[in-house]
């Protein structure tokens, strides 16, 4: 383990980083009651998707360690799993394996750009406050799903609006939860959302909010790829659509694995002096290869965790830390009946949370540059609004280029993100013909 991972070269040792690892995988495993809680409204079985997505992590932070040698975790990420089942399954209609499908071709791009290193340079010509908002965006839709899934918000005449009986039943309880679960991330306990989780699930139980879901301790049989290539070409709008949903999970992604590894990398003081990632292209295919592997069988896209900065924290800075993280995801796979019994009350706060810690980078978009200001505000405003995330990021890309353009800074606006917009100006053109 010390040559193959270079402990000492890294200052840490075998106790530190699988402490840190243990760390990471509590601060992260509630994405295995919250991911199959939330792929289950496009119409997928819980424990299909919660074996999925255990598998798909465990390979994914495998790679991380083994090829990287880099402490950081990788899972199913947020906002990609609420974008799979609530905009183009329940919003556009489309069909759970149409959206795994996007994700499998989402991958192979993905293998492609991170191999001919064209990954980074994307990531770099697009404009910086629209990615900060775009993450911003994401974290309050999550949030507001939550808030629906406990029954807090609900349906009324001014649209939504406060439920009557918001303090009682599983909305009260997941109210309680979301109390126990600020105070102990505002102490900085350790593993604050999955303790949050298990405990709003036992608070759960004397109101009859919590029920046993039964079923085998033998983990499920994934989805082994099921795809939907002859519903891609059924049609002119369905060919397009799918273009539009491979392209919005191949964005997303892109930005919130690499805006993670490089927080995390400056975090844990492994960034290079010229201010690259060692090892950067190596993470990247950890990613890349997670995705593939995880639409093959049968969950949503896999990115990089922030969450990994508490292993971080916790002094993990070699592979060691991915690789025991790797093992945990491996061993939860006998434990799908009991993440099965946790109600949306108990994951609900663990939502609200997550939508907290993605929304800080909107404190570095210059508001006082309304160029800047106005798309990303349309950005994060339209994701909530029209409840799309695909919607929140074609008005911030669309006003981004118009307002540049109006205002003498056309040069400032990346060819990539000319042909973004253009794809998106296609898409409108598209629907009003027909």
């Amino acid at each position: 383990m010390e040559k193959f991972f270079k402990l000492k070269e890294r200052g840490t040792d075998v106790k530190t980083e699988i402490m840190a690892g243990i760390t990471t995988f509590m601060t992260m495993a509630y994405i295995l009651a919250v991911n199959p809680g939330i792929l289950s409204a496009s119409g997928m079985a819980f424990g299909k998707v919660f074996s999925a997505t255990a598998i798909a992590s465990a390979i994914a932070c495998l790679v991380m360690a083994l090829l990287a040698n880099l402490p950081f975790a990788l899972s199913a990420g947020m906002g990609l799993n609420a974008f799979f089942a609530y905009t183009v399954c329940i919003g556009m209609g489309h069909s759970w394996q149409f959206a795994l499908t996007a994700i499998f071709c989402e991958g192979i791009i993905f293998v492609l750009l991170t191999f001919f290193n064209i990954r980074e340079a994307i990531v770099n010509s697009i404009p910086e406050s629209l990615k900060k908002a775009i993450a911003a965006g994401i974290g309050l839709f999550i949030a507001f799903i939550g808030l629906q899934n406990a029954g807090i918000i609900v349906g009324g005449a001014t649209l939504v609006e406060l439920s009557a009986s918001w303090f009682k039943g599983s909305a009260g309880v997941a109210m309680i939860g979301l109390v126990i679960t600020a105070v102990l991330l505002a102490l900085k306990v350790k593993g604050a959302l999955l303790i949050g989780i298990v405990v709003t699930t036992i608070i759960g139980i004397p109101f009859g909010v919590t029920t046993y879901a039964g079923g085998s301790y033998l983990p499920d049989a994934p989805y082994f790829c099921s795809f939907a290539f002859k519903e891609i070409f059924a049609s002119g709008q369905a060919t397009f659509d799918f273009i539009v949903v491979m392209f919005t999970f191949l964005f997303i992604d892109m930005f919130d694995t690499v805006g993670t590894l490089i927080g995390c990398a400056g975090k844990s003081g492994l960034m290079n002096k010229d201010g690259t990632i060692p090892n950067c292209k190596e993470a990247l295919f950890a990613d890349a290869i997670g995705t593939t592997v995880g639409a093959m069988l049968g969950t949503s896209t896999v990115t990089t965790f922030v969450e990994s900065a508490s292993g971080v924290a916790e002094g993990g800075r070699t592979g060691l830390t991915a690789l025991t993280v790797s093992v945990l995801f491996l061993l939860s796979l006998f434990l799908e009946p009991l993440f099965g019994s946790i109600p949306s009350a108990a994951t609900a706060p663990a939502l609200i949370v997550v939508g907290v810690m993605m929304i800080t980078p909107v404190t570095e978009i210059d508001f006082s540059d309304f160029s800047e200001a106005i798309p990303a505000f349309l950005t994060i405003l339209f994701m909530c609004c029209a409840y799309s995330i695909s919607d929140g990021i074609m008005f911030g890309i669309l006003s981004y280029v118009i307002i540049k353009a109006c205002t003498g800074k056309i040069k400032s606006i990346p060819v990539t993100t000319w042909v973004v917009a253009a794809l998106f100006v296609a898409k409108i053109i598209f629907k009003a013909i027909g």
